[in-house]
């Protein structure tokens, strides 16, 4: 599963953790992805999105039509 959000374009980020004893290792910052479905009445039917929870929030603030009409205009498929 890809690990991005469709909606805001959120991907792993890299760094690295640091122990007590200072040693540093390789990580990576997963997003919060969720695959979620949302009716669209437009093109009158669900779409399954992966968003991430900062995604959920902006879908909920712009409403799904704008977020669709965004990832439309993207050239992304649904």
């Amino acid at each position: 599963m890809s690990r991005r959000c469709q909606v805001l374009g959120t991907e792993p980020a890299f760094g690295r953790s640091v122990s007590h004893s200072h040693v540093r290792s390789h990580r990576r910052f997963d997003p919060n992805v969720q695959h979620k479905r949302y009716w669209v009445p437009s093109l009158r039917r669900y779409v399954r999105l992966t968003v991430s929870a900062r995604g959920i929030k902006t879908i909920d603030r712009l409403g799904i039509e704008a977020v669709v009409a965004q990832i439309q205009a993207r050239g992304e498929k649904l």
